[in-house]
């Protein structure tokens, strides 16, 4: 498969990268004879096929679109080109040992800006708060909003937020997917018992917040960790709340965009020997005697490998969207596990009547009747919270004339089941920029300056998905330890990406492209 992988016609590939000589050593040290397909280019297959690499395998990365990245892509708005998926870093320690243990430098490859401001908050019935990468600071803004009590409750939740991401940084998120009981045994061997209540899986995010928050505006801004994962505040364990430890670690600006983050890893991937074919579709993985062994192409080409890694949405495999023989690799979701969809908007245009940052949330005043309407009446609320990235600001933005924004709003995962006409998409949008006229925030820009992502898009971009863009809900204190594994049910298929352990968004992406490559390597072995 090594030199046939070179010469497939009709195939794109990436020119190949100059090797960077510590890359090209650690290859050259541990090169053998087993061949790994990696299905994705997202950022766990990314992930996967950097470690893979490294531990000497022959990598051969197909993804089905023009660029690497998965979510992290951009879209075309007359001129420019408008991040239209995760707008942000964070947890950036996992990406500089990422790059570290490939014997390469994260900053070499790419300028991050960290930013000042995490976000600017603003409520259609009053209110502006910004929070920052500094505990001290958050604290004072808020006491400013909303007075010491509720100071003083951030300054228990966020001491609440550090102690339950201390206890499942390495127990779980760093970790192959436990079990409740191992996970028990884990945080015993690690922490004091008392860190298994700490962790507070229960009740859900919205109550627990009330402990903490007498302002109601406070508990939407933090009820919102749960959309992060595609869930609904309502139904999503307590543990979220160890989000804002994350985000007080720091906010990253790529600068560029996120795809630029994506593209540096590729770069990183040819350096130590990777294969990177795009515009190419896996049609099949290949089984035998109970083993995945190589993947089918659409052309019909059929490429062997000693083990596959499937970077997607599970439920591809699950719907035999890769074969009947890879169905029961995974168990199949059903749509009511499915996380949240989003209806998004890149736009060039110009902003007047609030000052924006680069990144911005917009409230109206009932939070808990959004995620019914979205989870329970399966539609899309009339009065939708409205996050604005406003990509041309931050630490080394500047604004001539126009401006780059990303607008979106939380829908159902229905992208299968439902169509979204060109009439549905614009009363969508007419009722998101009603949100931010409340909020005092006018935007303008031509209709040919704005292009819309519905969940019909995006489950075309990422079949099984329905449109999901996190996999299955958070929701139950179970949830956690049912998303798949990096070991699939199938022998030889190892499973990366948002819908898998440890979780969606793109650091927990990545974790699970390691734990992929990690289970594989011990398991080759």
């Amino acid at each position: 498969m090594g030199s046939a992988a070179h010469c497939w016609p009709g195939v794109d590939r990436l020119s190949p990268a100059r090797r960077h000589p510590a890359a090209a050593k650690q290859v050259a040290a541990r090169v053998s004879t087993k061949h790994a397909i990696v299905i994705g280019a997202g950022a766990g297959g990314l992930a996967a096929s950097i470690d893979l690499a490294r531990a000497g395998f022959q990598v051969t990365l197909i993804e089905r679109g023009d660029a690497p990245g998965g979510k992290m892509h951009t879209r075309a708005v007359n001129d420019r080109e408008v991040d239209g998926g995760p707008t942000v870093l964070t947890m950036r320690s996992i990406f500089d040992q990422l790059f570290a243990d490939a014997g390469a430098c994260l900053n070499d490859r790419l300028t991050l800006l960290e930013s000042p401001i995490i976000a600017r908050h603003a409520w259609s019935h009053g209110g502006v708060l910004d929070l920052y990468p500094d505990a001290q600071r958050s604290r004072q803004s808020i006491e400013d909003f909303a007075g010491a009590d509720d100071a003083m409750g951030f300054d228990r939740f966020y001491s609440q937020s550090a102690r339950i991401h201390q206890t499942l940084s390495e127990t779980f998120m760093n970790a192959s997917k436990p079990d409740p009981v191992t996970l028990v045994g884990r945080v015993l061997r690690k922490h004091h018992p008392s860190s298994l209540m700490a962790a507070k899986p229960s009740p859900n995010l919205w109550r627990a917040l009330g402990d903490f928050f007498s302002d109601e505006r406070l508990r939407q801004l933090f009820a919102r960790y749960a959309t992060y994962v595609g869930s609904s505040p309502l139904s999503t364990p307590a543990t979220l709340m160890l989000i804002a430890h994350v985000e007080l670690e720091g906010v990253w600006l790529v600068d560029g965009g996120m795809h630029r983050l994506a593209a540096a890893m590729a770069d990183l991937g040819q350096e130590l020997g990777i294969d990177l074919h795009l515009n190419t579709h896996v049609s099949e993985v290949l089984v035998k005697r109970g083993k995945a062994c190589g993947v089918r192409l659409e052309d019909g080409t059929s490429l062997p490998a000693d083990v596959v890694v499937f970077n997607g949405d599970t439920n591809a495999l699950a719907t035999g969207q890769l074969g009947n023989e890879a169905m029961r690799a995974v168990k199949p979701r059903s749509v009511e596990q499915r996380g949240l969809s989003a209806l998004t908007w890149c736009i060039k245009g110009s902003s007047s009547g609030f000052s924006l940052d680069h990144h911005n949330v917009f409230f109206e005043a009932d939070y808990p009747s959004e995620f019914n309407t979205i989870f329970e009446e399966r539609n899309v609320p009339s009065k939708p919270t409205v996050y604005l990235c406003a990509q041309d600001r931050g630490p080394s933005g500047s604004l001539n004339g126009s401006e780059r924004l990303l607008m979106l709003v939380n829908a159902p995962a229905d992208g299968d089941r439902q169509s979204w006409s060109e009439d549905d998409v614009a009363r969508t949008r007419d009722n998101a920029l009603a949100v931010l006229d409340r909020c005092s925030l006018n935007l303008s820009f031509r209709d040919s300056d704005c292009v819309s992502t519905t969940p019909n898009d995006w489950h075309g971009r990422f079949p099984g998905s329905g449109g999901s863009l996190y996999g299955g809900a958070s929701h139950g204190i179970w949830s956690s330890f049912t998303r798949p594994g990096a070991r699939s049910r199938l022998k030889g298929l190892y499973l990366s990406g948002g819908s898998v352990h440890p979780g969606p968004g793109v650091p927990m992406a990545t974790l699970s492209g390691r734990l992929a490559a990690s289970a594989a390597i011990r398991d080759i072995a």
